[in-house]
């Protein structure tokens, strides 16, 4: 079971794992055996996860989220069950992420000086370029 917080938790039934080979070193080891670990969750689909998790992972730019789907491949441990373990946790951590409230903007208007200051930087770009210009009457 992943807990998100005191009143929600995905129950391990929503979560469906495949495993693989891994990739690189481990020797003969990583020939024989099935450690790495492909995490798959279907949000939209999931009668546990509340709405603003939803919508947060849609409104998400990340590249293990796909229409509806979380992807996550860990292959790091030379155990299935650690790897298992990473991806519940890397699962956990992209919720949160998903969960949190873009902060609101409130607009503010710009000080006198700010106002100034760049009103005089543009003069003084201008009278630059005005003095590249060819005198008048040449």
């Amino acid at each position: 079971m992943l807990i998100l917080s005191s009143r929600c938790h995905i129950p391990d039934q929503e979560l469906q794992f495949q495993t693989m080979r891994a990739q690189g070193a481990g020797g003969q080891h990583v020939n024989k055996t099935d450690s790495a670990v492909w995490l798959r969750f279907d949000y939209r689909a999931s009668p546990t996860l509340p709405d603003h998790y939803k919508e947060g992972l849609d409104r998400l730019r990340d590249s293990r989220v796909h229409d509806g789907f979380i992807l996550i491949r860990s292959e790091c441990h030379r155990s299935q069950e650690m790897n298992r373990q990473e991806a519940r946790e890397r699962l956990l951590l992209l919720l949160k992420k998903a969960a949190e409230r873009p902060k609101a903007r409130h607009a503010t208007r710009p000080t006198r000086a700010s106002q100034v200051r760049r009103v005089d930087a543009k003069k003084r770009k201008g009278a630059i370029k005005a003095g590249r210009r060819a005198p008048i009457g040449d």
